[in-house]
Formats: structure tokens, C-alpha cells, sequence
């Protein structure tokens, strides 16, 4: 076994700000040319606050920051309701994806209230 400093090669990438988000958002293009391996993505968030509040949360990619983005096929979270706190993760592996992804959170309900962040963790590559 090979004991490696991680160091700066292991960055986190902050996809959604930690806020509080009462409408459907988008993150921010996410430009992965310099990452390789998988990419461990964190949602964390509070419970909806009514009987009737979503929260369903996908990664998106696309070749160009400004074109037009699909889903990533399985990268998408486990839908958050008004029941309970929750903190979950999914990996993605950045080699099988496009140049950039974008982070979309959907939010339904009547007055739908969660206070969420999004997170990766990735590996750098070391030139």
C-alpha cells in the first residue's frame, strides 16, 4: 500500500450555496477538465417545513458551459420531503462525463421551504 498525501489535489467544489431555497435553482457550470476519478457529491438539508414540500436534486452535464445540459445518468439524490432532515451522497466518476455539470434542485409545494447545500469531493490532477 501506497501512503499518498492528498493535499491540494483533493478539492471540494461547492455546486449549490448552503441556503435556504423556497424555488427551483441552479448551480453554476462546473468545468471538470481538470479532475479525474470519482467525484463523491453531498447533499445536506433540513426538512421541508409542510405536509406537502419536494425536494428533488440532479447533476446535469453538457460539452459547453453555455449549452444545452441533460442528466447525468444516476446521479440523482434520493427526493427530500417534509418528514425528516436529510444528508446523502452519490458518486459519479468525472471521466465518463462531459466537460461541465450543473447542480438543479426542484422545489414543490405550497410555500416549500428547505435549507440545503451542495458539495463535491474530487481529485485533482496532478500535472
Amino acid at each position: 500500500m501506497i501512503d499518498q498525501n492528498l493535499g491540494d489535489h483533493l478539492q471540494v467544489i461547492e455546486l449549490l450555496a448552503p441556503v435556504r431555497r423556497t424555488a427551483t435553482a441552479t448551480g453554476d457550470a462546473i468545468d471538470l477538465r481538470d479532475y479525474v476519478g470519482d467525484l463523491k457529491v453531498i447533499l445536506s438539508t433540513s426538512a421541508g417545513g409542510d405536509t406537502d414540500h419536494t425536494l428533488n436534486v440532479k447533476l446535469t452535464e453538457c460539452d459547453t458551459s453555455g449549452g444545452t445540459y441533460a442528466d447525468v445518468s444516476g446521479a440523482v439524490f434520493t427526493e427530500v420531503t417534509d418528514a425528516a432532515d436529510s444528508t446523502e451522497s452519490i458518486t459519479v466518476n468525472v471521466d465518463g462525463l462531459k466537460r461541465y455539470v450543473k447542480a438543479v434542485a426542484t422545489i414543490a409545494g405550497t410555500s416549500p421551504t428547505f435549507d440545503m447545500s451542495l458539495v463535491a469531493v474530487g481529485m485533482k490532477q496532478v500535472r
